[in-house]
């Protein structure tokens, strides 16, 4: 089983370059599971027991499971996580001919590390609108082979990059895409054009604008003299989105399950199909009880939010509270913050220990050191808007936030278990 998840994920993360993919990859999974598809725009006919999932700037999902009772009895069981990672956007209008070469400018997104996007092999995708025969239309695209690369200065002209190199996003971050002589000239629209054309054989007639992203081809891997690890890109926060799907898909239980995968986390969440906005509510409202009962429902509800916990590195240990040091392929981690930066309470964690031990899944806990800041997730934010009891958990991972991420194989088998437990669970405290 946990090879098979594994190869799983890095089937998923290879399939889901950009927050858009992600979200076609989870509809696309859904679809063949049964689920079907609840358009926003239309009225709604669902039944006890059915599967229906709902998307949002084709970015955000919320599948549920209704059960084959009330959920006014039982309560919901809801699996948060999010689908965007930090990365290098493409701007609106990007061309660079600087000393012969064609560059695209970029914006960063979210808090990245920069310095390990220099010398990738790097690739572009995202999300294309367009004018087909007068009318405006969408398209995911992927380029998929490697088209661009942001190459280092040689140390030789840069004698102090070891010993720290402040990166100019403006001036230091443009992709080289081609090289040209003369006064030749690209138009990346064009090249847009030409990709719809090529991946999906459109014959748009202008393309209007763009969300695309730069991302490493370097295929995700389970690495180590004994295969302890999983390297990839976008394990922040896809490892949970992953591990969330496969529990909702394999539960069977009677209970209303919820999966949402929120985009916009790692710049705050404040979107319309961010955690910070209406989309779960809303989704809910139409599903649920309305008035009283959906109160008394969210109220017997709770909400595992799972984001990646920072796994205590063997080179930086003073990084962490000596008590509180996760480590890879030793179980989920619950994360504590006494500032809400969390929204994990004892009678939360306490359940998700409980499930834990039942299901004989290792289990540890996080607090950050008092004195460094706290990062968050949608945990709280979710919790503050529908007032459902919550518990912060997620995998330890090492280099957050960088081009290429590392969490243990073992762990992924772990919180599929646990959440399956979760979705199964006939009872809620």
């Amino acid at each position: 089983m946990r090879e098979e998840l594994n190869q799983g994920l890095i089937d998923f993360l290879k399939a889901s370059p950009t927050p858009f993919h992600a979200t076609a990859s989870l509809v696309q999974r859904l679809e063949a599971a049964g689920y079907q598809r609840l358009d926003e725009r239309e009225t709604w006919h669902t039944e006890a027991n059915g599967r229906y999932y709902v998307t949002r700037n084709d970015s955000s999902i919320v599948a549920i499971k209704l059960g084959r009772a009330s959920p006014l009895l039982g309560g919901i069981r809801l699996v948060g996580a999010h689908t965007d990672s930090p990365c290098l956007r493409v701007k609106p209008q990007p061309e660079l001919q600087r000393q012969g070469f064609w560059q695209l400018g970029v914006e960063v997104y979210g808090g990245a590390l920069l310095a390990p996007w220099f010398d990738r092999d790097l690739s572009l995708a995202g999300r294309v609108t367009f004018r087909r025969d007068g009318k405006v239309e969408s398209q995911l695209i992927d380029f998929k082979l490697p088209i661009a690369t942001i190459p280092n200065l040689a140390i030789h002209l840069n004698r102090e990059a070891n010993q720290g190199w402040a990166i100019n996003a403006q001036n230091e971050l443009p992709p080289i895409l081609a090289q040209f002589a003369g006064d030749e000239r690209v138009d990346f629209r064009a090249v847009l054009t030409e990709q719809l054309a090529r991946e999906h054989g459109l014959n748009a007639d202008v393309v209007l604008d763009y969300e695309l992203s730069f991302y490493d081809t370097q295929a995700a891997a389970i690495i180590g003299l004994n295969g302890d690890f999983i390297a990839g890109a976008r394990l922040d926060n896809l490892l949970s989105c992953y591990a969330g799907l496969q529990a909702l898909l394999g539960a069977n239980s009677e209970e209303t399950c919820v999966l949402v995968c929120n985009d916009h986390e790692e710049v705050g969440s404040c979107s319309a199909c961010g955690a910070d906005g209406p989309m779960l509510e809303q989704t809910l409202r139409r599903l649920l009880p309305e008035g009283d009962e959906f109160v008394r429902t969210l109220q017997k509800s709770l909400l595992v939010s799972a984001d990646n916990a920072h796994g205590v590195h063997p080179n930086y240990a003073d990084k962490h509270d000596a008590n509180h040091g996760p480590k890879l392929n030793a179980g989920p981690v619950i994360k504590v913050n006494s500032n809400q930066r969390y929204a994990t309470n004892s009678e939360t964690a306490g359940f998700f220990r409980h499930l834990c031990m039942a299901e004989e899944v290792p289990v540890q806990s996080f607090v950050v050191r008092s004195d460094m800041g706290c990062g968050s997730t949608i945990g709280p934010i979710t919790a503050s808007h529908l007032g459902v009891r919550t518990v912060d958990i997620g995998l330890p991972t090492f280099a957050m936030h960088s081009i290429r991420e590392l969490a243990g194989s073992h762990d992924l088998a772990h919180l599929v278990k646990v959440l399956s437990a979760f979705y199964a669970s006939r009872e809620l405290p």
